[in-house]
C-alpha cells in the first residue's frame, strides 16, 4: 500500500549545500608544505644543472612511469592491450624528460625550464583557488568533478601572470622583452591560456586514467597532492606540446 503523504520521488525537493571556503581549502597547509619541499628539490637540481638536473628529471621521470604502470594494471586490458599502454607511457614520460633536459641545456638555460614550470604552477594555483572560490559549472564532471570553468580562467590567468613576472625580472638577460602593445598583451595572454588548457588536459588524462584503475591518487609519496604522477601530470603535457611544436618548427624551417 502507497502512502498517500509521502512525497513521490520526482516531487521531492533537492536541497544543496554550500560548502564554506575554508572547508574547501583545508588540505592547503598540507599542500602548500609539501609544494616547498618540491620546489626547494627541484630549484637546487634546476641550479646545479649539467648531471644533477639530468638525474633529477630522469628519476621523476621513471617513478612517472611507475605510477603509470600500476594504474596499468588495474585496468581491465590484458596481454596486447596492456603492454601497448606500458609502451605508450614510456614514451610518453621519455619525451617530457627530454624536453625538460633540452631546455636547461639550451641558450636560454634556466630562463626557459622557469618559464615552463612557473606557467604550470601559475595554473594549477590559480585554477585550484578561482575553482574553489567560485565553483560553477564542471568542465567534464565524470572525468574530473573538481575542475571547473572558472578554475581554467584562472589558471589561463595565472599562467599569463607568472610568465609576465618572469620576463619582466629575467627577460633582458635573456633578450626576452614586453611587447606592451595590444598585440603583445594578447599574445602574452594567449601563451598563458595554451598552457592552461594543454596543463588542464594533462590533467584531465590523468583522472581518466586513474578513473579507469579505480583509484584517487597515482601514488601515495607527495603529502597532499597524490603520487608523482598527479603532480606533473600538467607538466608532462605541456613539454610534450613544446616538444611538438619544436619539431614541427623545424621541419617547417626545413622545407
Amino acid at each position: 500500500m502507497v502512502d498517500a503523504e509521502r512525497p513521490r520521488k520526482r516531487d521531492r525537493i533537492k536541497t544543496y549545500v554550500t560548502v564554506p571556503l575554508s572547508v574547501r581549502t583545508s588540505d592547503l597547509p598540507r599542500r602548500a608544505g609539501s609544494a616547498v619541499v618540491m620546489l626547494a628539490i627541484s630549484g637546487t637540481a634546476l641550479w646545479l644543472g649539467g648531471i644533477v638536473w639530468t638525474l633529477f628529471v630522469a628519476a621523476v621521470a621513471i617513478g612517472v612511469y611507475f605510477e603509470w604502470s600500476v594504474l596499468v594494471l588495474l585496468f581491465r586490458e590484458k596481454g596486447t592491450r596492456r603492454n601497448l599502454w606500458r609502451v605508450f607511457g614510456a614514451i610518453y614520460c621519455a619525451i617530457g624528460a627530454a624536453v625538460l633536459i633540452a631546455l636547461r641545456d639550451s641558450q636560454a638555460g634556466i630562463f626557459s625550464v622557469l618559464m615552463l614550470l612557473g606557467a604550470v604552477i601559475g595554473t594549477d594555483v590559480f585554477a585550484y583557488f578561482s575553482g574553489r572560490t567560485f565553483g560553477g559549472p564542471k568542465i567534464a564532471p565524470r572525468i574530473s568533478p573538481s575542475k571547473t570553468w572558472a578554475g581554467l580562467i584562472g589558471g589561463a590567468f595565472g599562467a599569463s601572470l607568472v610568465m609576465w613576472l618572469l620576463i619582466v625580472t629575467m627577460g633582458e638577460g635573456n633578450r626576452v622583452y614586453i611587447d606592451w602593445t595590444v598585440g603583445g598583451v594578447l599574445a602574452l595572454l594567449a601563451a598563458g591560456s595554451a598552457t592552461a588548457i594543454v596543463a588542464q588536459a594533462g590533467d584531465f588524462f590523468e583522472s581518466w586514467m586513474k578513473r579507469r584503475a579505480g583509484v584517487k591518487d597515482s601514488g601515495r609519496l607527495l603529502p597532499g597532492h597524490g603520487g608523482l604522477f598527479d603532480r606533473v601530470d600538467g607538466l608532462l603535457s605541456v613539454s610534450i606540446a613544446i616538444g611538438a611544436v619544436f619539431m614541427i618548427s623545424r621541419v617547417i624551417g626545413a622545407s
